[in-house]
């Protein structure tokens, strides 16, 4: 039985996320179950500015409970984020060789409503694996295990203040990089803009 790469449900996720899908042959489980922790990639991407590294976080609606099931974690429409983050996205990309190729892609993901996060960001983890031409199973988790002893753990790994997990990356093209100089391990987006179907090739 060939053993599956255990990954949180990110928010458009980082190179280092695809770079662990790409090295590892098996199916991909995504973690439903664990208590939804706070300021990570999971609500969290970032993208590349003429003013450096802009974070683009999506507001969930918190509840009385502590602790809360990624699952369960709904988003919070109160203020018009879509639309700030995709006005963020086009002014970022809009001049990148292969923006409008992916353009049509991405534009649900910021005009249509999605109730609960994990849906969102599954959904996008799906269309990315399509468009990075990595054919991978993808599916949930059907309990919780705090050690598991058949997947290749990386539920932790995904986070702002931890390391990431591709280390001294080969730079890549980035339109701002005379200005900023190469910014490593941005959203997976900043790579399939400049390199359009190449990307996988990065990798």
């Amino acid at each position: 039985m060939s053993v599956s790469l255990l990954l949180p449900a990110c928010y458009l996720p980082n190179v280092s996320y695809f770079h662990a899908i790409k090295q590892h042959e098996g199916p991909i489980l995504i973690e439903q179950f664990e208590n939804y922790p706070k300021q990570t990639f999971r609500t969290r991407a970032q993208i590349a500015t003429a003013n450096g590294i802009l974070d683009l976080i999506v507001p969930i609606v918190h509840g009385r409970k502590e602790r809360v099931a990624i699952k369960e974690i709904k988003i919070n429409y109160d203020h018009p984020w879509q639309r700030l983050h995709w006005l963020s996205l086009q002014t970022a990309y809009r001049s990148s060789a292969y923006f409008e190729y992916y353009e049509e892609d991405f534009r649900r993901f910021f005009t249509q409503r999605f109730d609960f996060l994990l849906d969102y960001n599954v959904q996008q983890v799906t269309l990315l694996l399509k468009l990075l031409k990595l054919p991978r199973e993808l599916s949930l988790t059907d309990s919780y295990q705090e050690l598991p002893a058949t997947e290749l753990d990386l539920r932790k790994a995904m986070s702002p203040r931890q390391a990431p997990l591709l280390q001294n990356p080969q730079p890549y093209y980035q339109l701002f990089e005379e200005k900023q100089g190469f910014l490593p391990n941005l959203s997976v987006v900043d790579l399939l803009f400049s390199q359009g179907p190449q990307a996988k090739q990065y990798f």
